[in-house]
This record gives structure tokens, sequence and C-alpha cells, in this order.
């Protein structure tokens, strides 16, 4: 794993078989610059390959869990602007994005104040999210002239059209109980619990196989946007697969004696 002080904009540390990735740059409201986006993608591709990880949890410190994209970097320095430099930004968002989401390890968001625009993309391109109650959550681009066009993608998957449409249209915040019941978030628990609660959560996750986990998330995004026959049709390939694993034998024997398994992998 890539050692912790490399990275300036946030910090990384682990036990019992969790990675704690902390956003660490509170002053800028932990702002997705292209510098912390590009710590945050080495930091994750690092645990993906980390087999003492079991599960990782991202969190921020400040009152802000990520307020979107550094709007500094968005300014153009004159007439000559050059497209490439939005795309690259941008593009660097998405690869972001697809790394959560294409580790074997599930990320739980640990949510603890406001997350907009691309810090809401981030709590809803999460596998798993708890915030805290007094936590807040918008796309506010329309405000300012800058659809947010690729929070877009994570937020109308999470949530669905409607709802997605009128976080998009309107700007406004929403509350974490409305997020809860609108699937953006897992669920929303006093902020005093909330510590509590990721742990309880991640150390669930760590109990089972890793390598069952892993493969199990990545089956689940492999299948989610295809239709039904072809989702069965791959999920019983797998699922087939999975059957002949050393941890699954292990796991159906244990049920079967009646005693707490041992895991290979």
């Amino acid at each position: 794993m890539i050692e912790a002080s490399v990275y300036r904009y946030l910090t990384v540390e682990q036990a019992a078989g969790v990675a704690t990735v902390t956003l660490a740059n509170p002053s800028k409201r932990n702002a997705l610059s292209t510098a912390t986006m590009s710590e945050l993608h080495a930091a994750l591709e690092a645990l993906g390959a980390d087999h003492e990880a079991r599960v990782v949890v991202l969190r921020a410190l400040g009152p802000a869990f990520s307020a979107g994209h550094d709007l500094r970097e968005m300014r153009c320095a004159g007439d000559g602007a050059d497209v490439a430099k939005f795309r690259e930004t941008f593009d660097l968002c998405v690869k972001l994005m697809e790394k959560i989401q294409s580790i074997p390890q599930p990320v739980i968001a640990e949510i603890d104040g406001i997350a907009t625009a691309a810090g809401c993309q981030l709590v809803a391109t999460c596998d798993l999210a708890i915030a805290s109650t007094t936590s807040t959550f918008a796309t506010p681009g329309v405000k300012i002239g800058l659809f947010c066009t690729t929070p877009m993608v994570a937020l109308t998957r999470a949530i669905g059209r409607k709802r997605a449409m009128e976080m998009l249209l309107t700007g406004e915040f929403v509350d974490a109980e409305t997020a809860a019941s609108w699937g953006l978030i897992n669920r929303a628990v006093p902020a005093e619990d909330l510590r509590a609660e990721v742990e309880a959560l991640a150390a669930r996750i760590v109990a089972a196989s890793g390598f069952v986990v892993g493969l199990g998330k990545n089956a689940f995004y492999a299948q989610i946007d295809l239709d039904q026959p072809k989702a069965y049709a791959y999920a019983k390939e797998v699922m087939s697969m999975n059957a002949l694993a050393a941890d699954a034998q292990e796991g159906i024997g244990a049920f079967l004696e009646r005693r707490a398994p041992v895991w290979k992998q």
C-alpha cells in the first residue's frame, strides 16, 4: 500500500481489516480538486490490491464531507480557455467514481456535514453510506450556471429520475432523513452515534469472506444495468463458479456442522 506520507489532502489508516480514508482539507471544505481526486484515486487503487484491507471507510474532517469540485479550477484565464482542461478534470472525476465501484472492498461513506455537487456524487457512488442527521445533500450547480451533469449519473442511479431531477433542477438541499428515504444513503443516525454505526457495519462485512464479498460486489455492478434475462444468465454463472470456491465450501460445511467458518481468503 502507498505510504500515507505521500498524501497531502487525505490520510489513510488501517486496523482490523478496515482501511479508513479521511479527506483532510477542511479549510477548502474538502473540495475535490484535481490534486485531491488524484490522491484519492491512488489511495483506492493501492487499497484495492491490499488483501489485508477488507472494507474501506471514507470520511472527512470539518463541517463538510465535500463541497464538490474546486471552483477555482473552473475559472477560465481568458478567452483562450481550452475545453481539454475541463475534460481532463471531469475525466479524472469519472475515473475516481469508477475506481470506488471497481475495487473489491465495499466502500462506506461516513458523512457528517454537507455533501454538494461532486461531493454528493461521491456519496451516491459509494457502495454504502451512513450520515449524521444534521448532514445535508445538494447538487446546486444549476444556481451558478454549471449543471451537475456528472453528479447526475450517480444520483439518478441511486434515487431515481423524478427525485434526481428535483435535486438537479432546483439545487436545493435535502436533509439526511429524506436522503435515507430516497436511497441516497442507507440511514441517518445522531451525530454522536455515527462513528460507532459505521464501525459496526464495517465489522459485519469484515466477518465475511473477503473473496466472496469482492466477487459479490463485482457481480452486483455487472448485472445492475442488464435486462432481467441477461442478469440471471450472468448471475447463475458467477454463482456456479462461486460454489466451487474454497470459502464457499468452508461456509457450507460450517453451517451444516454448526460451527464458525474459517475463511481462507
